[in-house]
Formats: C-alpha cells, structure tokens, sequence
C-alpha cells in the first residue's frame, strides 16, 4: 500500500494521478515510473479524491487517470485549483474537461468537426437529412454516453431524440456532431506532445480504430475498449495540431503534455475531433521512446530539477 506521507529522502516527488478503479495505474501509464526512478524522481499513483493526501508533499502533482470525474466535474475543478504544482494547470483543466472549448477554437480558425449544443431543458429534432449524427455529453471522456445514429432509421431518430433528453434531464450539455465516416476506414489519429527545452515537442502518433457501432447502450467500466496501433503523421495532421495548439489559453509553455485527437474531414483534410489536455491515455507503448520521453518531460516541470 502507497504511503502518502512518508517522502522518499532527497528525491523529488511526483504524484501521477488516478481514481479509485485504477489506484496502481493503467499499465501503459506504468511505463514512466522507471525512466523517471532512472532519473532520482520518486514517482507515485495517488486517487485524486483521497481525502488523507497531503498534494502540497509533492514536488510535481501530473494528472493521468483521473478518469471518475465526469459525474462530478465541479467538484474535480475545485480540487484542481487547490492543488499546488499541477499539470496540466487548474486553469487548463476548468477549461478543457468541457467540451464547449470546440467553440473557442473553431472561432479561432482551427478546423473543427461541426457542433451543435443542447442545453438542459431545451427540446431538440433531429437534423432533416439522413445523414449519421453523433451525440454525446459536453462533459466526457472514454466515449460513455455516446451514440451513433442513422437519422434515415425512424428508430434511431427516437432513439437520438431519447439520448439528448436524457442528458438533459440528469442536468447535462449535450453536443450533436456529424459523423464522419472516414474513421471507418482511415480512423482516428492521435498525435501526442511532452513538453521539452523549447516547449511542447511531438512525440508520437497513434491510430485508434473507430469505436461507434450504433445508439448509446451503456459502458461497463470508464471507457470503451479501443483498437490502437502506432501510426506515422503526415505534414497536414501535424499542421492543424501546430493550429491547435498555438491558440490554447495561456499558451502551451505550461502544460506537460496535449494529445490532439483528428479525424478526415468529408474531403480528406484533418479535423480536430477533441483536443486533450486533462486525462488523456498517452499510449507510451506503441511508440519506441515515449516513456523516457514522459519522464523528461516530468523533469523539465519539477519546480527545482535535480543536477
């Protein structure tokens, strides 16, 4: 058992953050502890909500898993801005955990799948054509909650309907978005970035395989199983990333790691589906390097990093 108050002598301390289902780290997550023990930083899993941890013991408090927060995103915000020595920052984090961030950066020129939003108590129809939507809560992660929907199925139209009017009910923002058959085929890629000596570098690229079958039927667990496998980008998903970041509040020069999440639009071109800077997997063993990468990363934060 991890004991939260006994620091480990003349090391720094990082605390990796997770929840209670994955109190020792996923496994991939796993993969920093020893870059960073190669490094002299004494690393840690640590449950976000503990009541018994002292955060202000950490040299460094890196948020990984915390993935039991969507039902209760207010009080995780608040938690966030009272944590010292925090990345991503709590301002970053009150920001990025709503999805309605997609609004900030498609204003801001960034190519964007196009969003729609249904607050509580608002009633909603179906778009007129008989395309594919997605539905899903502002508020989210792991794909829970989420539906595909074929609108020239009269079914499925109820059952979209349903779904929004569920999420409103239990007090939610609900986001509808085209679907975009390309992760079909192509996928969804996912390009990661740790920070370094000139700030956020790009570290590597994942392919995920895609994950919606149909209408929203539940998640056992916190998220849904993905298909992954390392990828190579290319010029334009690495453009609209380099896009992406450069308008993020604050700047990028803060934050340890981002993963931008794109998908092919309708004419082939990269559209940003999320941008992750709270929680996001970082799929460290699909890419030769990314552990030890992390772990420098994590060193370049640390408030005094050792010699």
């Amino acid at each position: 058992m991890t004991d939260h108050h006994q620091p480990a002598r003349g090391k720094p301390r990082v605390a990796l953050v997770t929840c209670t289902e994955f109190a020792e780290l996923e496994a991939d997550d796993r993969l920093v502890i020893e870059p960073l023990a190669a490094r002299d930083i004494a690393a840690e899993p640590v449950v976000w909500d503990d009541p018994t941890v002292d955060w202000a013991g950490y040299d460094l408090v890196v948020l990984r898993s915390p993935w039991d927060y969507m039902s209760r995103r207010d009080d995780f915000v608040a938690w966030a801005a009272r944590v010292p020595r925090l990345v991503n920052p709590a301002d970053v984090v009150r920001w990025n955990t709503d999805k309605r961030y997609l609004d900030e950066l498609r204003a801001a020129g960034v190519p964007t799948v196009p969003t729609g939003w249904v607050l509580p108590g608002e009633s909603w129809q179906p778009p007129t054509d008989d395309g594919e939507y997605v539905v899903k809560p502002s508020i989210s992660a792991g794909s829970q909650d989420t539906g595909r929907y074929d609108l020239a199925d009269p079914e499925h139209r109820e059952l979209a309907v349903a779904h929004v009017r569920r999420l409103g009910d239990a007090g939610r923002i609900a986001m509808i978005q085209p679907y975009l058959n390309a992760v079909d085929t192509a996928g969804e890629t996912a390009l990661l970035y740790f920070a370094g000596p000139q700030g956020l570098a790009f570290s590597h690229a994942i392919r995920k395989g895609p994950m919606l079958s149909g209408p929203d039927l539940g998640t056992e667990g916190l998220y849904k199983p993905e298909e992954i496998s390392p990828r190579t980008a290319t010029a334009d998903q690495l453009a609209v990333a380099e896009r992406t970041l450069a308008v993020v509040p604050g700047g990028t020069d803060r934050l340890l790691y981002a993963r931008v999440d794109l998908i092919p639009g309708p004419d082939g071109t990269p559209v940003l589906v999320e941008l992750e800077l709270t929680e996001p997997s970082l799929f460290l063993g699909y890419a030769p390097g990314a552990p030890d990468r992390l772990a420098e990363a994590i060193h370049t934060h640390l408030p005094h990093p050792p010699t």
